[in-house]
């Protein structure tokens, strides 16, 4: 297991997860969000092979409307 920070909480995942495996497992909507790992925006064609590593920083950030 390694650790890591999504949204500032840390979370424990095992080794080999990638960012597409990490969405499924919080229960992440695949549309309307983006992602980015130690302040680098990963394109979601990506997320699939984006590995994490221990004590990478995730910050997931959803879209709103408004005005």
């Amino acid at each position: 297991m390694i650790t890591i920070k999504v949204n500032n909480k840390a979370k424990q995942i095992s080794q080999a997860f990638s960012v597409e495996q990490l969405l499924h497992d919080l229960k992440q909507p695949n549309q309307g969000i983006a992602v980015a790992i130690n302040q680098s925006i990963i394109p979601k064609n990506n997320w699939s092979e984006e590995i994490l590593n221990e004590g990478d920083d995730v910050l997931i950030i959803k879209a709103t409307q408004g005005g």
